[in-house]
């Protein structure tokens, strides 16, 4: 069911504008004044003028969850301290134990792909019906807001759960008690000043769209690619123009994903001068997409069987680690 993206190319590395270095906090400052002037907004009721600044502010709040991400892989800050705090305060922002998803997301670059990768259930599973993979793909393009914290928490309790140290999973319980209460407190203080209507507006319209935002970017990465290698079940998108460079900008570069998971602790402006890593060395890789649209429309045309990972083929996929030391040898 994939569809080649482009003809074969030479995949050159691309210098990121100095600017990149800054994203993240560049991205904050644009997120604060876009609740600023939505709040200014609502309390007018120019609703015109809240409509499009709900797509912005979405927009910007899925870029604050790759930052997220990055902070997983302790590189949103040079702190570490500053790492750790950035990514509490996104995380019960966002209903999510950040000590939970940096957790599972090691495995997932670890078992990139396979039946032990969580993160893709249940699209990693050849045995799951067809009917269940289609039902969850809708869940989670279309309620990404409960269904990615869904996904987290059963990896966490489910029987055999591969998180089993006793001091982390007393963390993440913690994490989860501390972000209750942060919201009850939240939720008390919106309902005793009569807020609900500047809460719909200001964050839950905006993050239920940025959920499903980061939804559709997980699966443009992955679901739909059954190969067994890291260029084999990653799309990256490797393009030019004013707005490929800003939804780079804003994407933290993560359309360069197929980077990301070969050299997981490159900072995210260092992600472009690595694309020739996403040249094609085996006969199931192809080379990354040359637009946004393409890789989309490949992800979409596989949404009527998602599945991910060589298993479906069965072929035995190998662990991050045993990529790492063929690479070396």
């Amino acid at each position: 069911m994939n569809s080649a993206p482009t003809t074969e190319i030479e995949v050159d590395p691309h210098e990121p504008h100095w600017i990149t270095g800054v994203a993240f906090p560049i991205l904050v400052v644009l997120f604060a004044i876009s609740q600023v002037s939505m709040g200014v907004a609502v309390y007018h009721g120019w609703y015109w003028v809240a409509v499009p600044l709900v797509l912005v502010t979405s927009h910007l709040m899925h870029g604050m969850l790759i930052g997220f991400h990055e902070a997983t892989h302790g590189l949103l800050r040079k702190s570490r301290i500053l790492n750790e705090i950035d990514g509490l305060i996104i995380g019960t922002l966002s209903i999510m134990s950040f000590s939970l998803y940096r957790a599972a997301h090691q495995l997932h670059h670890a078992y990139l792909a396979s039946e032990r990768d969580d993160e893709l259930w249940p699209f990693i599973h050849p045995t799951m019906p067809r009917w269940w993979r289609v039902s969850a793909a809708i869940l989670e393009l279309t309620m990404g807001l409960f269904f990615t914290p869904f996904l987290f928490i059963r990896t966490f309790l489910r029987e055999g759960s591969p998180i089993r140290n006793k001091k982390l999973r007393r963390r993440i319980w913690t994490e989860f008690a501390a972000t209750a209460f942060v919201w009850a407190v939240v939720l008390s203080v919106i309902g005793n000043f009569h807020l609900w209507l500047y809460f719909v507006w200001l964050h839950l319209a905006p993050a239920w769209l940025a959920a499903n935002m980061q939804s559709v970017r997980k699966y443009v990465e992955h679901v739909g690619l059954t190969g067994s290698t890291v260029n084999s079940s990653t799309r990256s998108i490797v393009t030019d123009g004013w707005m490929a460079t800003f939804l780079n900008f804003t994407l933290l570069h993560e359309p360069y994903h197929g980077v990301h998971h070969w050299r997981s602790g490159l900072p995210h402006p260092e992600l472009p001068r690595h694309a020739a890593a996403l040249e094609p060395s085996t006969p199931e890789e192809r080379p990354p997409f040359r637009s946004f649209g393409a890789a989309v429309y490949d992800m979409f045309i596989n949404l009527a069987d998602p599945r991910v990972g060589a298993q479906w083929r069965g072929v035995t996929v190998p662990t991050r680690q045993e990529l790492a030391r063929q690479a070396l040898t």
